[in-house]
């Protein structure tokens, strides 16, 4: 085990004791909720957790089988952190073809092995039913007094339902990290960048966030907001709803690791500073590089700048491995494998075999 992690997790709760902790924005939270969130505070300060979308749920070459993973398959554990997304939710599968009965049943095990879920929501335009990434004017529309403020909150009673459904066979609601209106920098989605107001999204957030929380009851949401790619403070709070609706700084950059190391740099020292500074935690909520067709991707590209520049970042997240042409984990055999495995070693990143149970 890294350096006696138990030992050194002990030690950093006594550190803490007599610290400023991280309060959720919700005072209704579940105590798991309340609890999973101090203890992601703590492993931000000196840990990086990996995590993988849809990780349980499909690979390179198979689907649904049971306790398969590529990342498993090429570093001997599962990832820290698992994401999936709940697109379409109120149909049978999501934007990814992903059961949603099947993806409860893997959001509980994660949690009941000591592992970490977060869901992002490409939830399609609410005023032609399209996709996400249909950009015709709608947050003005969904707003309460909006032509489609009725239709949308049918959507927010969907996924209500389905957070609330989020239980061990104790009860115990599952505390989750939850990512919505995300890259809302870029102006891909019909919520972000030049198709919103700053007024907007923000009254967009808040009344998502009241609704499901004093309407609908859901109490095991931790909530990230996440912008794309931002070049100042000030850009990163453009649309920042405020620090009583947002519990993680987050931010997703598939392109600046690679193509532009030094924006990289300044984007992380950036948001760990201003997590700093409010009391939040950071992450690193999306990124990759399709096919990852860098050797050493995982140990160059990725880890030497989080460590130089990145303390206090909670987690990074790759994406799916959708199919052979579009997949941001290795699988036995890829390329970077053998760096992955060298990443997976490194003192400061978690996977899930090094948590035991921790956050359980």
């Amino acid at each position: 085990m890294k350096k006696l992690l138990f030992i050194g997790l002990l030690a950093l709760l006594i550190s803490n004791l007599f610290a400023q902790k991280p309060e959720l924005s919700n005072m209704n939270a579940s105590p798991e909720t309340k609890s999973f969130y101090e203890k992601l505070a703590i492993l931000a300060k000196d840990y990086i957790m990996f995590g993988h979308q849809d990780d349980l749920a499909y690979g390179i070459g198979w689907w649904a089988e049971e306790g398969r993973s590529d990342v498993k398959e090429v570093s001997g554990s599962y990832p820290a952190v698992f994401g999936w997304d709940i697109a379409h939710i109120g149909e049978e599968r999501n934007i990814d073809s992903v059961s949603f009965e099947k993806m409860k049943t893997w959001i509980v095990r994660v949690y009941e092995m000591g592992g970490i879920n977060t869901i992002s929501w490409h939830i399609r335009n609410p005023v032609n039913q399209s996709d996400a990434w249909d950009t015709e004017e709608a947050v003005s529309k969904v707003l309460p007094g909006g032509s489609h403020h009725e239709y949308f909150k049918k959507q927010l009673d969907k996924a209500a339902v389905f957070f609330n459904e989020l239980k061990t066979s104790e009860n115990v609601a599952i505390p989750v990290i939850f990512r919505p209106y995300h890259e809302c920098t870029g102006s891909w989605f019909w919520w972000g960048g030049k198709n919103v107001k700053p007024e907007e999204y923000t009254q967009l957030w808040k009344f998502t966030k009241n609704y499901l929380e004093k309407e609908k009851g859901v109490n095991n949401l931790i909530w990230c907001y996440s912008t794309d790619r931002f070049n100042s403070e000030e850009h990163y709070l453009e649309l920042y709803p405020g620090d009583g609706f947002v519990d993680i700084l987050g931010f997703d950059d598939y392109h600046s690791p690679q193509d532009n190391p030094g924006h990289f740099a300044s984007e992380i020292k950036i948001l760990t500073e201003m997590a700093k500074e409010k009391n939040k935690i950071a992450t690193f909520s999306e990124t990759g590089m399709e096919t990852i067709p860098l050797e050493n991707y995982w140990t160059n590209t990725l880890l030497k700048p989080l460590k130089a520049y990145g303390k206090g970042i909670s987690y990074v997240l790759v994406w799916r491995n959708g199919r052979p042409d579009h997949f941001y984990a290795p699988y036995p055999g890829q390329k970077s494998a053998d760096d992955f495995k060298k990443f997976k070693n490194d003192e400061s990143i978690l996977f899930l075999d090094e948590l035991n149970n921790i956050l359980k």
